[in-house]
Protein backbone atom coordinates (compact mmCIF):
# COMPACT_ATOMS: atom_id res chain seq x y z
CA UNK A 1 0.00 0.00 0.00
CA UNK A 2 2.90 2.36 0.72
CA UNK A 3 4.09 1.75 -2.83
CA UNK A 4 0.68 3.02 -4.03
CA UNK A 5 0.52 6.07 -1.76
CA UNK A 6 4.02 7.53 -2.11
CA UNK A 7 3.86 8.14 -5.91
CA UNK A 8 0.57 10.03 -5.37
CA UNK A 9 1.46 12.05 -2.28
CA UNK A 10 5.16 12.79 -2.80
CA UNK A 11 4.89 14.91 -6.00
CA UNK A 12 2.13 17.02 -4.44
CA UNK A 13 3.94 17.63 -1.14
CA UNK A 14 7.34 18.24 -2.74
CA UNK A 15 6.05 20.73 -5.33
CA UNK A 16 3.87 22.64 -2.86
CA UNK A 17 6.79 22.51 -0.41
CA UNK A 18 9.07 24.12 -2.99
CA UNK A 19 6.58 26.98 -3.34
CA UNK A 20 6.42 27.34 0.44
CA UNK A 21 10.25 27.32 0.76
CA UNK A 22 10.59 29.83 -2.07
CA UNK A 23 8.27 32.23 -0.24
CA UNK A 24 10.19 31.80 3.00
CA UNK A 25 13.76 32.02 1.74
CA UNK A 26 13.83 33.51 -1.77
CA UNK A 27 11.01 35.98 -1.29
CA UNK A 28 10.40 37.17 -4.85
CA UNK A 29 7.42 35.43 -6.45
CA UNK A 30 4.87 37.20 -8.63
CA UNK A 31 1.74 35.47 -7.35
CA UNK A 32 -0.53 37.67 -9.45
CA UNK A 33 1.27 36.73 -12.66
CA UNK A 34 1.33 33.01 -11.84
CA UNK A 35 -2.34 33.01 -10.85
CA UNK A 36 -3.31 34.84 -14.03
CA UNK A 37 -1.32 32.45 -16.21
CA UNK A 38 -2.97 29.44 -14.59
CA UNK A 39 -6.44 30.99 -14.56
CA UNK A 40 -6.53 32.40 -18.09
CA UNK A 41 -4.20 30.07 -20.03
CA UNK A 42 -3.11 26.97 -18.14
CA UNK A 43 -6.42 25.70 -16.77
CA UNK A 44 -8.43 26.13 -20.01
CA UNK A 45 -5.61 24.45 -21.94
CA UNK A 46 -5.54 21.57 -19.45
CA UNK A 47 -9.30 21.11 -19.80
CA UNK A 48 -9.19 21.06 -23.60
CA UNK A 49 -6.09 18.86 -23.83
CA UNK A 50 -7.46 16.31 -21.36
CA UNK A 51 -10.92 15.99 -22.87
CA UNK A 52 -9.63 15.86 -26.45
CA UNK A 53 -7.34 13.03 -25.38
CA UNK A 54 -10.16 11.16 -23.61
CA UNK A 55 -12.37 11.51 -26.69
CA UNK A 56 -15.73 10.33 -25.32
CA UNK A 57 -18.16 11.74 -22.79
CA UNK A 58 -19.66 9.08 -20.50
CA UNK A 59 -22.81 9.27 -18.40
CA UNK A 60 -20.56 8.94 -15.35
CA UNK A 61 -19.22 12.42 -16.09
CA UNK A 62 -22.71 13.95 -15.88
CA UNK A 63 -23.51 11.97 -12.72
CA UNK A 64 -20.28 13.14 -11.10
CA UNK A 65 -21.09 16.75 -11.96
CA UNK A 66 -24.47 16.37 -10.27
CA UNK A 67 -22.85 14.68 -7.27
CA UNK A 68 -20.36 17.55 -7.00
CA UNK A 69 -23.23 20.04 -6.89
CA UNK A 70 -25.07 17.99 -4.28
CA UNK A 71 -21.92 17.80 -2.15
CA UNK A 72 -21.77 21.60 -2.06
CA UNK A 73 -25.46 21.72 -1.06
CA UNK A 74 -24.95 19.14 1.72
CA UNK A 75 -21.90 20.99 3.07
CA UNK A 76 -23.80 24.29 2.94
CA UNK A 77 -26.82 22.93 4.81
CA UNK A 78 -24.84 21.07 7.48
CA UNK A 79 -22.31 23.88 7.77
CA UNK A 80 -25.04 26.47 8.30
CA UNK A 81 -26.41 24.41 11.20
CA UNK A 82 -23.00 24.10 12.87
CA UNK A 83 -22.18 27.78 12.38
CA UNK A 84 -25.54 28.87 13.77
CA UNK A 85 -25.03 26.68 16.84
CA UNK A 86 -21.56 28.19 17.29
CA UNK A 87 -22.92 31.73 16.91
CA UNK A 88 -20.73 32.48 13.88
CA UNK A 89 -21.65 34.63 10.89
CA UNK A 90 -22.88 32.62 7.89
CA UNK A 91 -21.84 35.41 5.56
CA UNK A 92 -18.26 35.30 6.79
CA UNK A 93 -17.65 31.59 7.34
CA UNK A 94 -20.15 29.53 5.32
CA UNK A 95 -18.32 29.77 1.95
CA UNK A 96 -15.20 28.32 3.57
CA UNK A 97 -17.20 25.27 4.64
CA UNK A 98 -18.90 24.92 1.24
CA UNK A 99 -16.07 25.23 -1.28
CA UNK A 100 -13.12 22.86 -1.54
CA UNK A 101 -9.76 23.40 -3.20
CA UNK A 102 -10.63 21.19 -6.18
CA UNK A 103 -8.09 22.95 -8.43
CA UNK A 104 -4.68 23.53 -6.83
CA UNK A 105 -4.78 20.36 -4.74
CA UNK A 106 -7.64 18.19 -6.00
CA UNK A 107 -6.57 17.97 -9.65
CA UNK A 108 -2.97 16.85 -8.99
CA UNK A 109 -4.21 14.15 -6.62
CA UNK A 110 -6.83 12.96 -9.12
CA UNK A 111 -4.15 12.80 -11.83
CA UNK A 112 -1.52 10.96 -9.80
CA UNK A 113 -4.05 8.56 -8.28
CA UNK A 114 -6.07 7.69 -11.41
CA UNK A 115 -4.15 8.99 -14.43
CA UNK A 116 -5.68 10.89 -17.35
CA UNK A 117 -9.22 9.47 -16.82
CA UNK A 118 -9.08 10.63 -13.20
CA UNK A 119 -7.89 14.06 -14.25
CA UNK A 120 -10.83 14.39 -16.67
CA UNK A 121 -13.31 13.45 -13.94
CA UNK A 122 -11.59 15.81 -11.52
CA UNK A 123 -11.86 18.68 -14.02
CA UNK A 124 -15.62 18.07 -14.31
CA UNK A 125 -15.98 18.40 -10.54
CA UNK A 126 -13.73 21.47 -10.50
CA UNK A 127 -15.88 23.11 -13.20
CA UNK A 128 -19.04 22.69 -11.13
CA UNK A 129 -17.26 23.98 -8.06
CA UNK A 130 -15.94 26.99 -10.00
CA UNK A 131 -19.36 28.00 -11.32
CA UNK A 132 -21.03 27.80 -7.91
CA UNK A 133 -18.07 29.42 -6.16
CA UNK A 134 -18.00 32.38 -8.55
CA UNK A 135 -21.76 33.01 -8.26
CA UNK A 136 -23.09 31.83 -4.91
CA UNK A 137 -19.84 32.51 -3.04
CA UNK A 138 -19.83 36.29 -3.57
CA UNK A 139 -23.63 36.35 -3.10
CA UNK A 140 -23.24 34.91 0.40
CA UNK A 141 -20.29 37.12 1.35
CA UNK A 142 -21.51 40.41 -0.12
CA UNK A 143 -25.17 39.95 -1.00
CA UNK A 144 -24.34 40.53 -4.68
CA UNK A 145 -24.28 38.09 -7.58
CA UNK A 146 -22.28 38.83 -10.72
CA UNK A 147 -23.00 36.96 -13.94
CA UNK A 148 -20.06 38.84 -15.45
CA UNK A 149 -17.68 37.08 -13.06
CA UNK A 150 -18.80 33.68 -14.35
CA UNK A 151 -18.58 34.89 -17.95
CA UNK A 152 -14.96 35.85 -17.28
CA UNK A 153 -14.05 32.40 -15.92
CA UNK A 154 -12.14 30.76 -18.82
CA UNK A 155 -12.29 27.21 -17.47
CA UNK A 156 -16.09 27.24 -17.80
CA UNK A 157 -15.88 28.14 -21.49
CA UNK A 158 -13.15 25.54 -21.99
CA UNK A 159 -15.34 22.81 -20.46
CA UNK A 160 -18.28 23.89 -22.67
CA UNK A 161 -16.07 23.80 -25.78
CA UNK A 162 -14.58 20.43 -24.85
CA UNK A 163 -18.02 18.90 -24.21
CA UNK A 164 -19.29 20.28 -27.53
CA UNK A 165 -16.32 18.74 -29.37
CA UNK A 166 -16.90 15.39 -27.68
CA UNK A 167 -20.67 15.34 -28.30
CA UNK A 168 -20.42 16.33 -31.96
CA UNK A 169 -17.45 14.12 -32.71
CA UNK A 170 -15.62 17.08 -34.26
CA UNK A 171 -11.90 16.59 -34.78
CA UNK A 172 -9.68 19.39 -33.52
CA UNK A 173 -6.80 20.28 -35.88
CA UNK A 174 -3.42 18.88 -34.90
CA UNK A 175 -1.85 22.33 -34.43
CA UNK A 176 -4.56 23.17 -31.87
CA UNK A 177 -4.18 19.86 -30.04
CA UNK A 178 -0.40 20.28 -29.84
CA UNK A 179 -0.72 23.87 -28.63
CA UNK A 180 -3.14 23.18 -25.77
CA UNK A 181 -1.13 20.08 -24.84
CA UNK A 182 2.03 22.18 -24.62
CA UNK A 183 0.37 24.93 -22.58
CA UNK A 184 -1.40 22.47 -20.28
CA UNK A 185 1.93 21.10 -19.09
CA UNK A 186 2.59 24.16 -16.95
CA UNK A 187 -0.72 24.12 -15.11
CA UNK A 188 -0.46 21.54 -12.33
CA UNK A 189 3.13 22.36 -11.28
CA UNK A 190 2.30 26.08 -11.18
CA UNK A 191 -0.91 25.40 -9.22
CA UNK A 192 1.05 23.55 -6.55
CA UNK A 193 3.87 26.10 -6.42
CA UNK A 194 1.32 28.91 -6.06
CA UNK A 195 -0.49 26.97 -3.33
CA UNK A 196 2.73 26.55 -1.34
CA UNK A 197 3.64 30.20 -1.78
CA UNK A 198 0.16 31.37 -0.77
CA UNK A 199 0.23 29.27 2.40
CA UNK A 200 3.57 30.79 3.38
CA UNK A 201 2.26 34.33 2.90
CA UNK A 202 -1.10 34.02 4.66
CA UNK A 203 -1.53 36.14 7.77
CA UNK A 204 -3.30 33.97 10.31
CA UNK A 205 -5.59 34.96 13.19
CA UNK A 206 -7.65 32.94 15.71
CA UNK A 207 -5.93 29.58 15.30
CA UNK A 208 -8.43 27.74 17.51
CA UNK A 209 -11.42 28.79 15.43
CA UNK A 210 -9.49 28.24 12.20
CA UNK A 211 -8.61 24.71 13.31
CA UNK A 212 -12.25 23.93 14.15
CA UNK A 213 -13.53 25.30 10.84
CA UNK A 214 -10.79 23.44 8.96
CA UNK A 215 -11.85 20.18 10.59
CA UNK A 216 -15.50 20.95 9.80
CA UNK A 217 -14.70 21.50 6.08
CA UNK A 218 -12.78 18.23 5.79
CA UNK A 219 -15.29 16.15 7.74
CA UNK A 220 -18.36 17.50 5.92
CA UNK A 221 -16.68 17.14 2.54
CA UNK A 222 -15.66 13.54 3.19
CA UNK A 223 -19.04 12.61 4.71
CA UNK A 224 -20.93 14.12 1.75
CA UNK A 225 -18.70 12.22 -0.69
CA UNK A 226 -19.28 8.88 1.03
CA UNK A 227 -23.04 9.51 1.10
CA UNK A 228 -23.11 10.37 -2.61
CA UNK A 229 -20.90 7.42 -3.55
CA UNK A 230 -23.48 5.18 -1.85
CA UNK A 231 -26.47 6.94 -3.48
CA UNK A 232 -25.05 6.95 -7.02
CA UNK A 233 -23.23 3.63 -6.72
CA UNK A 234 -19.94 5.01 -8.07
CA UNK A 235 -17.04 2.60 -8.42
CA UNK A 236 -13.40 2.74 -9.57
CA UNK A 237 -11.97 6.08 -10.63
CA UNK A 238 -15.34 7.89 -10.37
CA UNK A 239 -15.67 6.85 -6.73
CA UNK A 240 -12.08 7.74 -5.88
CA UNK A 241 -12.04 11.10 -7.62
CA UNK A 242 -15.31 12.19 -6.00
CA UNK A 243 -13.98 11.27 -2.54
CA UNK A 244 -10.71 13.11 -3.18
CA UNK A 245 -12.26 16.27 -4.64
CA UNK A 246 -15.04 16.62 -2.07
CA UNK A 247 -12.58 16.07 0.81
CA UNK A 248 -10.19 18.85 -0.15
CA UNK A 249 -9.45 21.78 2.21
CA UNK A 250 -10.86 25.30 1.99
CA UNK A 251 -10.43 26.91 -1.45
CA UNK A 252 -7.82 29.69 -1.53
CA UNK A 253 -10.35 31.82 -3.44
CA UNK A 254 -12.31 32.23 -0.20
CA UNK A 255 -9.43 34.22 1.24
CA UNK A 256 -9.45 36.47 -1.83
CA UNK A 257 -13.21 37.06 -1.48
CA UNK A 258 -12.81 37.74 2.24
CA UNK A 259 -10.20 40.38 1.41
CA UNK A 260 -12.33 41.86 -1.35
CA UNK A 261 -15.42 42.27 0.87
CA UNK A 262 -13.59 42.77 4.20
CA UNK A 263 -15.04 39.62 5.81
CA UNK A 264 -12.42 38.71 8.45
CA UNK A 265 -9.69 37.94 5.88
CA UNK A 266 -7.07 36.94 8.46
CA UNK A 267 -9.45 34.42 10.04
CA UNK A 268 -10.33 32.98 6.62
CA UNK A 269 -6.60 32.82 5.88
CA UNK A 270 -6.20 30.77 9.05
CA UNK A 271 -8.99 28.46 7.97
CA UNK A 272 -7.36 27.94 4.56
CA UNK A 273 -3.99 27.25 6.17
CA UNK A 274 -5.22 24.94 8.94
CA UNK A 275 -7.50 22.92 6.67
CA UNK A 276 -4.66 22.50 4.14
CA UNK A 277 -2.18 21.36 6.80
CA UNK A 278 -4.77 18.92 8.18
CA UNK A 279 -5.46 17.71 4.65
CA UNK A 280 -1.77 16.96 4.07
CA UNK A 281 -1.62 15.07 7.37
CA UNK A 282 -4.69 12.98 6.57
CA UNK A 283 -3.88 12.35 2.89
CA UNK A 284 -2.64 8.77 3.47
CA UNK A 285 -5.95 7.80 5.10
CA UNK A 286 -7.99 9.62 2.47
CA UNK A 287 -6.14 7.90 -0.37
CA UNK A 288 -6.47 4.51 1.30
CA UNK A 289 -10.24 5.01 1.19
CA UNK A 290 -10.25 6.48 -2.33
CA UNK A 291 -7.99 3.84 -3.86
Amino acid sequence: MIEQLVPVIAPVLITAGLGFAWARYAGSFDTGLITSLVFYIGSPSLVLATFIKIGTLSTVFAELALAALLSIVVCAAAGAVFLKLAGLSLRTYLPSVMFANTGNLGLPLALFAFGEPGLALGIGIMAVNSVVQMTIGPLIVSGEMSAARVAKTPVIWAVAAAVAIMLTGAKAPLWFVNTVQLLSGMTIPMMLLALGFSLARLKVKSLGRSFALGVLRLVLGFASAMLLVWIFGFTGAARGVLIIQCSMPVAVFQYLFAQMYNRAPEEIAGTVLMSTVLSFLTLPVLLLVAL
